[in-house]
């Protein structure tokens, strides 16, 4: 199962209360006050995780409840703070909230959700406290005065922080590729890459997006994002849509494929149209991102003459011609892509 995108419920912990306790003993019958501070409620964190790839965790617990501080003791003995709860997301998971009166919200999800960002989640060990925990009450022991020398009361906790976050997953990645179902995504990443990703001659093979590493000489690579078939309407949710189009939201270069011998009967003319709409219709952002166009299936009939009719209609754009089954022009295209969005490891 991939989730990702789902709303969760936290609540922080409460603060202990202060203890209202007086020091006795064999020879201080009447001692003064000594009950100590109540511990810290613990605080809910998201922390991102290498080893953590979407969040299916939550879709089977969508709450993280932190513990609640210890109640402050004798001797000004202070409670033991609560535990945290740390839910552990991968790098990409944009944190949001319900949006207040008054506020401009940041994204308005397909039931109508106003949102506000909390957090952008991008890097290992990343770490964001969304619900601090209550503080402890204070014990008698620190309410004397010299109007009060003797307080038999002491301070209850404070709340903890509690609400609703809505988490979404945008995968990072180098290059995103966008296409239509079975214009040879998968097989290209596969090709690229050590990546592996599920490969069949049918719609919508590939249901998550897989992100593969692509290694260049001198120990430099890039990372490319297999994004799963789009169709006409996606920007309005049709068919995959804002499932997945939002994981393109962070690629620095988009390489649109398509299928240049038209063998699924439709035009790669008509699809890169169809496909440069779609993407701007989603975020105008998008169709301003460079891109490059992968005429893939250049070894099938008809693919010549359908590759012309592409440079003719996008005589500005680069057009890499291969065939990802094949291997031809795999390595001009690995070429161009070390020039473009190569680099080393951090």
């Amino acid at each position: 199962m991939f989730v990702d995108h789902i709303k969760i419920k936290v609540r922080a912990g409460n603060g202990g209360n202060g203890s209202a306790h007086f020091h006795r003993e064999k020879f201080q019958p009447k001692g003064g006050p000594d009950g100590g501070d109540g511990g810290k409620g613990g605080d809910v964190v998201l922390a991102v995780d290498p080893h953590t790839d979407n969040l299916k965790t939550f879709f089977y617990n969508p709450k993280l409840l932190a513990k609640h501080g210890d109640n402050g003791r004798e001797q000004r003995k202070t409670g033991r703070s609560g535990a945290p709860a740390v839910g552990k997301v991968p790098a990409g998971t944009i944190v949001y909230r319900e949006a207040g009166d008054g506020e401009d919200p940041d994204k308005v999800t397909d039931e109508g959700m106003a949102l506000v960002q909390v957090a952008d989640l991008l890097e290992d060990g990343q770490r964001v406290v969304i619900a601090k925990g209550g503080a402890g009450g204070r014990g008698n022991d620190r309410l004397k005065s010299p109007v009060n020398r003797t307080p038999v009361g002491a301070e209850p906790g404070e709340p903890g922080e509690e609400g609703e976050f809505y988490l979404e997953l945008r995968r990072i990645a180098d290059a995103g590729m966008v296409g239509f179902p079975n214009a040879g995504k998968s097989t290209l990443v596969s090709a690229l890459s050590a990546a592996r990703p599920k490969i069949g001659a049918y719609p919508f093979t590939t249901l998550r997006p897989m992100v593969g590493v692509v290694e260049f000489p001198g120990f430099a690579r890039c990372t490319v994002a297999d994004i799963p078939g789009l169709i006409e309407g996606a920007h309005a949710n049709v068919g995959l849509g804002h499932d997945f189009l939002r994981h393109i939201m962070r690629c620095r270069l988009l390489l649109f494929v398509v299928d240049t011998a038209g063998s699924e009967g439709r035009h790669p003319v008509s699809d890169l149209e169809i496909l440069r709409t779609e993407i701007g219709l989603y975020d105008e952002s998008l169709a301003k991102q460079p891109w490059l166009i992968i005429a893939n299936k250049i070894d099938l009939p008809e693919a010549e003459e359908n590759l012309a009719a592409i440079k003719n209609r996008f005589p500005k754009v680069e057009v890499i011609a291969i065939s990802a089954m094949e291997g031809d022009g795999i390595e001009a295209l690995k070429g161009r892509l070390a020039e473009l969005v190569g680099h080393r490891p951090k």
